[in-house]
């Protein structure tokens, strides 16, 4: 039997590394997410530089709201515990706990964006809009960015759900998954990071 023909019930413990195809996957996306990390980074840098710079507008430590944004950090990592539960689903070959857990992962993440989505609707009420200051520009560049790295997150794992359905659980649908959550998890770091540098820091003064 080639490598190409598992079915589910029949893969390795492993299927994302069953081939060589799919261990250049996985090794191709490290090194993307550490062109990831190098900018972000470089976000990070631009925000801490321009964050007193508020002009007018209201300072962080009025602004923010901790309670709104720690909700929205327990969601996000609690999506990363069910996409853990999902590649360990997969591991299992059960193809049906992964969708469920995939699809409970994608449903968290729409949480976590419906709340950053009305948080920057009241602070754009409050007077901090885009172009209010270099501390709103960096803070919505900065934030805002992560947040298109969860859509895209979402829509991403969205799609594999429908490939699984219509493909099912095989080594060529596995390493994606597996990247998918490997993406996930990074989202889910960089927003570790927001919460203490922008968000704590920006509340303490």
């Amino acid at each position: 039997m080639s490598e190409l023909s598992h079915v589910d019930g029949q893969l390795p413990h492993e299927p994302e590394k069953a081939t060589l195809e799919g261990r250049n996957k996985v090794l191709g996306f490290w090194l993307f997410l550490g062109g990831e990390v190098v900018l972000f980074g470089t976000l990070f840098s631009v925000y801490l530089a321009l964050r007193d710079q508020i002009l007018d507008g209201p300072p962080p430590q009025e602004l923010f709201s901790l309670p709104l944004v720690a909700i929205a950090t327990l969601i996000l990592l609690t999506s990363s515990l069910t996409s853990v539960f999902a590649i360990q689903a997969m591991h299992r070959n059960n193809r049906t706990a992964l969708i469920n857990w995939l699809v409970v992962t994608v449903l968290l993440g729409f949480g976590f964006l419906g709340l950053e989505i009305y948080e920057f609707i009241h602070y754009a009420h409050e007077g901090h809009t885009f172009s209010a200051s270099a501390f709103s520009t960096s803070f919505y560049t900065l934030v805002g960015f992560h947040g298109a790295h969860v859509a895209f997150g979402v829509l991403w794992i969205s799609l594999l759900i429908a490939q699984l359905f219509k493909k099912g659980l095989t080594v060529v649908t596995a390493p994606k998954v597996y990247v998918a959550g490997l993406y996930w998890h990074f989202v889910d770091v960089v927003w570790v990071f927001i919460f203490s540098v922008v968000y704590l820091m920006g509340k303490v003064g």
